[in-house]
């Protein structure tokens, strides 16, 4: 079951979030796999959406925020587009966009940013927006502070982070066919002016980016965790194995109803409508043409398939309805 871990270290001006994915990674690989247009993502592109994934939902439950979280990776490469939203609730749905040829072995850069025009958005969409509120976005390039080019995800995120909020964030991400996962640890704002307010000068008057001990240290042991133990360790094993010196407090995990889950918004009901609104004449045009309607959604890739009895039932249908027993296919 997918979830989600808070804790906090005691003391300390530090806080951490671990995220595993497993039956709501399988889902969104799933629908995709399912799609015969497109089949199933290449590794790279799979491992690189599952671990945009696990990071948005990270940062979903990191910040106090109702609304929805879209984090973007877009560019020049042949992943021209990926992104997931993650709702307040934890209902979440992802995808990428596949042009080209994706190499066996191909990271981040060639993916998405082969000549430098990459970019990341991360944009925070109120579920109650006043008149005139428009979604927060902030955006900034595959490039880190030296000019080069940004080689993971991870990376990306921490500049991201370091960038928008000014504090110290490490990220540690991994997916594979099975679990998409995650281990956030970030500096907890100071009281005064280090805040979210985007000052970083402390009570003090000390810069506090980089230079906290507390977190130097724990962010040394958060890094030390490999890909296949974040992939394979449950959590008490992982906080054990890395923090075993520390004090920490845990919140209760979110998982089942409170936890992360798949959801998106297409339906049979939805697509029987969008044929509906064709009209019959032209339906039964492309009917006479292709035999069947075949719609995926756009998001999900998901494949809706209505035949010539399916499609036509709509118009005879008082209210144009669906009926509650037809599948996807």
């Amino acid at each position: 079951m997918s979830e989600v871990h808070k804790f906090i270290f005691n003391g300390l001006p530090v806080r951490g979030i671990v995220v595993r994915l497993t039956d709501t990674w399988v889902e969104i690989l799933r629908r995709r796999a399912s799609n015969t247009s497109v089949g199933a993502y290449p590794v790279p592109v799979r491992d690189m959406l599952g671990e945009l994934v696990a990071a948005a939902t990270l940062m979903q439950a990191n910040i106090k925020f109702d609304g929805a979280m879209v984090l973007q990776v877009f560019g020049d490469g042949p992943v021209k587009l990926a992104v997931v939203e993650v709702q307040s609730d934890f209902s979440l749905r992802a995808t990428a966009t596949v042009i080209g040829t994706v190499d066996d072995k191909a990271a981040l850069s060639p993916m998405v940013n082969v000549s430098g025009a990459g970019r990341c958005a991360i944009t925070l969409d109120p579920k109650t927006k006043f008149p005139g509120q428009q979604p927060y976005q902030g955006v900034v390039p595959l490039i880190d502070s030296k000019g080069q080019q940004i080689k993971q995800i991870n990376e990306l995120l921490e500049h991201y982070m370091l960038q928008s909020e000014q504090l110290d964030t490490t990220l540690v991400l991994a997916a594979n066919e099975e679990v998409a996962a995650g281990l956030l640890i970030q500096r907890l704002p100071m009281q005064g002016s280090a805040n979210l307010s985007g000052s970083t000068v402390g009570q003090d008057g000390d810069d506090q980016i980089g230079l906290n001990e507390d977190y130097n240290r724990i962010a040394v042991l958060a890094s030390s965790l490999k890909r296949n133990e974040l992939l394979t360790l449950d959590v008490d094993t992982i906080l054990h194995r890395l923090f075993w010196e520390e004090h920490i407090t845990r919140f209760e995990p979110l998982r089942g109803a409170s936890g992360p889950r798949f959801s998106c918004s297409c339906s049979r009901e939805r697509v029987g409508r969008m044929i509906l609104s064709l009209g019959l004449e032209e339906t039964q045009g492309i009917l006479h043409e292709r035999g069947n309607i075949e719609v995926a959604c756009e998001f999900c890739g998901l494949q809706y398939h209505f035949d010539a009895i399916d499609a036509l039932q709509l118009f005879a249908s008082p209210e144009g309805g669906v009926s509650a027993g037809s599948g996807p296919h």
